[in-house]
């Protein structure tokens, strides 16, 4: 039986992105004549993709923005985090050496967010982490984005149609896994405003490295 395929998220799991977020999130809110929101706060915002990112910073400044000047909001996001993608993001302990443990021993690794297609591609090489992944799904590669259990699907088949674990840190990790039936591990140090242990999730990691053992004692 082969071993089950590792879809990571990426923001709160792998990276921690927050500060270059924050950056980005800011010079929206600047544009627009608000305040910025301090770290803290941006924290809790994350995961849901950039869209959410802005209506929630925008709501938790003021009036919360129409509809119809989103797009526009999520230009001038873009366009900043573009060029600082990774001025401030760190890779967090552990998930180098963890990552080259799995790929030494064959196993199939992807990444798998809501963070835009392009900004995950151009993220993952700025930290040379692209070369541990034979698969990377962003926001925007499909019509549908996590938790939809079709899009955790699209990985599980391209990396072979064996069996998938979800490794994240937030509720909508959890429920991607749970749409998509698939076991769960959550670390406990990401994005997610409830603790990672309330969340419903298989497991819950302290630290990265713990994660080789705990999925090789999972039975899928």
């Amino acid at each position: 039986m082969p071993q089950p395929a590792l879809i990571f998220d990426l923001d709160g799991t792998l990276v921690d992105t927050a500060p270059d977020l924050l950056g980005a999130t800011n010079a929206v809110l600047k544009s627009q004549g608000r305040p910025p929101v301090d770290p803290g706060t941006l924290r809790h915002m994350v995961g849901f993709g950039a869209r959410s990112l802005i209506e929630q910073a925008m709501a938790a400044t003021g009036t919360p923005v129409p509809p119809s000047e989103l797009p526009a909001l999520v230009e001038i996001f873009l366009a900043y985090y573009r060029t600082h993608i990774a001025d401030e993001s760190v890779v967090f302990p552990g998930v180098v050496e963890t990552l080259q443990e799995l790929m030494d021993e064959g196993e199939r690794l992807a990444v798998l967010t809501n963070k835009p297609q392009e900004m995950a591609d151009l993220l993952l090489g700025a930290l040379k982490l692209d070369r541990f992944f034979g698969v990377i799904y962003g926001a925007g590669r499909m019509r549908y984005v996590k938790p939809d259990a079709r899009i955790f699907h699209d990985v599980v088949r391209e990396l072979g149609g064996v069996p998938g674990i979800m490794i994240g840190d937030s509720i909508t990790d959890v429920a991607t896994a749970r749409a998509a039936k698939a076991p769960v591990i959550l670390v406990s140090y990401g994005y997610t405003p409830e603790p990672a242990h309330k969340l419903g999730a298989d497991a819950v990691v302290d630290s990265f490295t713990e994660i080789p053992r705990l999925v090789r004692s999972f039975e899928i």
